[in-house]
């Protein structure tokens, strides 16, 4: 008898131990746990916290309709303040005592590329980063999916246009010294190199520098017509405006997708000032009825106009869910990976590219195009742009 007890007890074991692993991590019955970490009190919290805003109102909208495949969505978001270390803390976390299923939206290039190791050794896809840096999406990983020209490929291909179309000849960088200014510097590297000229002059600075006179010194000396800046938005707005009060005024700055957002438009003395983006600004009086009653809602919730921040968090949300829904009810790491795979041809509401996968694609778009101050409001300039 304690044999045949023995035998019960140890195939209710194998069926438990079997059934445990067969679960897949945050994933349940009714629910769907996803995580986030991103800057809510740092240098780029304006963009983070809004960032956490338009995901919170695609994946609301989407429980309201009942969910997806049966199941809502639950996201767990941790603030990381724009720093490395905090950053991993806050991907551990989220990792092994949240057990969430994927990272949707993860903020900054340092933050996303300190935690990979980590992230994709425990199977948890990286959704549409706060980035545009291209390990985002490189080397190629079953688990990453980016949405969106690489920085790099933005700075080549604001090169190309100024200096093919404007005629600047001297390119000169200004970056801050991480991993996403990097990707700035290397965009000017390639791409001068390919029109047979070099850099003219780079400086580097520190995200949270406040003065920027000796490097806008250095650069005027240098002759520079063009400077390609690696910043996000303080450090955008402060070496602009004071090259101009400087009457340094026979320079173009021209700075990626990352200085693409509606504080960086409203400072004052920023009109001139040139960004790369992926897709428009959300104004109020769009003439889009779609990007209108997003505006209207999303200020009717926050009690703030959105920025570009709530633009990628929202588009970041949508595409998950669109991910999440193609797997179907029997939702795990593999039907996940599937359902993304079989996104193809997908557009935002606000004008963004079209956006496809595939079991070798994890770039979803490379387009980009030119934006200018004018007014205290950004102004597309441009079609899509190429180099």
């Amino acid at each position: 008898m304690s044999h045949r007890l023995t035998m019960l007890a140890a195939c209710a074991f194998v069926a438990m131990a079997t059934g445990a692993s067969a679960q897949t991590r945050g994933v349940t019955k009714t629910e769907i746990v996803l995580g986030s970490h991103t800057d809510l009190s740092g240098v780029g919290s304006v963009s983070g916290s809004a960032s956490v805003n338009g995901m919170n109102l695609r994946f609301g909208a989407i429980n309201d309709q009942g969910g997806i495949n049966g199941r809502k969505v639950r996201l767990i978001v941790e603030d990381h303040g724009y720093q490395v270390p905090k950053a991993v803390q806050a991907c551990n976390k989220l990792i092994n005592r949240d057990k969430v299923f994927a990272i949707v939206a993860a903020g900054g290039t340092p933050m996303n590329n300190a935690c990979f190791k980590d992230q994709l050794a425990a199977g948890v896809p990286n959704l549409f980063p706060f980035s545009a840096a291209r390990s985002m999406y490189e080397p190629l990983d079953r688990l990453k999916f980016a949405n969106s020209a690489s920085y790099t490929d933005q700075m080549r291909a604001a090169v190309s246009y100024f200096v093919k179309e404007k005629g600047k000849k001297a390119v000169c960088v200004m970056y801050q010294d991480t991993d996403f200014g990097k990707e700035i510097l290397d965009g000017g590297t390639l791409q001068t190199a390919k029109l047979g000229i070099s850099l003219k002059e780079i400086t580097t600075h520190k995200p949270t520098d406040q003065d920027f006179s000796a490097p806008l010194l250095k650069l005027r000396q240098a002759g520079c017509d063009l400077v390609l800046l690696g910043s996000i938005t303080r450090d955008s707005i402060v070496p602009y405006t004071t090259a101009r009060k400087m009457g340094w005024t026979d320079v173009d700055f021209v700075a990626s997708s990352a200085a693409y957002e509606v504080v960086a438009a409203t400072a004052q003395g920023m009109d001139g000032f040139y960004a790369m983006s992926v897709t428009n600004i959300p104004y109020a009086d769009s003439a889009s009825p779609e990007i209108r009653a997003f505006a209207e809602t999303y200020k009717k919730k926050f009690n703030v106009d959105p920025n570009m921040g709530a633009v990628y968090g929202y588009v970041a949300a949508d595409l998950t869910a669109t991910g999440l829904k193609n797997a179907g009810a029997d939702l795990t790491p593999d039907s996940f990976i599937k359902g993304m795979e079989a996104i193809k041809g997908y557009k935002d509401i606000f004008n963004g590219p079209a956006i496809s996968f595939g079991p070798d694609i994890r770039q979803g778009a490379n387009a980009s195009f030119l934006a200018v101050v004018k007014d205290g409001r950004w102004s597309r300039i441009t079609p899509a742009l190429t180099y």
